[in-house]
């Protein structure tokens, strides 16, 4: 059951911005924000401090949704990407500085015995990941702040995740044909 859940929150979560969208726009004043809060507080609990990095976020979302609910400001659902993008960001620079680089890190689980000259290519990989979350977080603080609701809907609940699958798929047609080619 609690994967059930899990996989059902992260799913709900995905589609953020289509629920703020249609909820404010065809939800009684408030509900989504209900609704959010609670999937996020339930998204908590189940997670079980499984990711700690991402907990942050999620408890920051709650804070963002139940205070939207408390002051009738709807508005603040709107900067929940900016939230996830600037926590992105944080956590992979963390990881830079730190080590072993967050891509690094992603590649040990399918490879434990990476070869060192790997290591500045997933470092780069891992840069190029921060510049993606500096651009996604800034387009979405300005589609919140200057933005019609439609736009901030397509670029957040669409665009954002087209470059996201655009770097991952991008990184990885380079790493299987030209890495592997050497």
């Amino acid at each position: 059951m609690r994967l059930f859940l899990q996989i059902v929150t992260g799913i709900l979560l995905l589609g953020y911005p289509l629920a703020v969208y249609f909820g404010l726009n065809y939800l009684p004043a408030g509900t989504i924000a209900m609704v959010l809060c609670f999937i996020l507080i339930l998204r908590l609990l189940i997670q079980k401090q499984q990711v700690k990095a991402m907990i942050l976020p999620i408890i920051v979302g709650i804070g963002l949704t139940a205070a939207s609910f408390i002051a009738k400001r709807h508005d603040w659902l709107l900067y929940y990407p900016v939230v996830i993008n600037l926590s992105m960001l944080m956590l992979f620079v963390y990881s830079l500085k730190l080590g072993p680089s967050m891509i690094e890190r992603l590649a040990r689980l399918k490879e434990p015995e990476l070869p060192d000259e790997a290591i500045p290519y997933l470092k780069k990989v891992t840069q190029i990941w921060c510049g993606l979350f500096v651009f996604n977080g800034s387009v979405a603080l300005y589609t919140a702040h200057y933005a019609s609701l439609e736009i901030w809907t397509l670029y957040n609940g669409l665009i954002a995740y087209l470059l996201i699958g655009s770097l991952l798929g991008g990184e990885w047609l380079y790493r299987t044909i030209w890495l592997n080619k050497s």
